[in-house]
């Protein structure tokens, strides 16, 4: 038997394909996460975006049923 043969049975594991995220992945998302956070924030807190937002909000309250 050749010697791939002999390290294919020695470490089946290390031949599969890698499977979900490492750790430096998830500090990755992590990090792209809060960015978009942060940027959502900036918008919702804009004076034309919050304005815009309290309008519907008065609306939706005063509405008639």
């Amino acid at each position: 038997m050749n010697r791939w043969g002999r390290t294919r049975r020695a470490w089946p594991g290390r031949l599969r394909a890698d499977a979900g995220m490492a750790t430096s992945e998830y500090a990755v998302a992590t990090i792209a996460a809060c960015a978009l956070a942060a940027v959502l924030y900036k918008v919702v807190t804009s004076g034309s975006v919050s304005a815009a937002l309290e309008s519907v909000i008065g609306k939706a309250l005063h509405a008639q049923i």
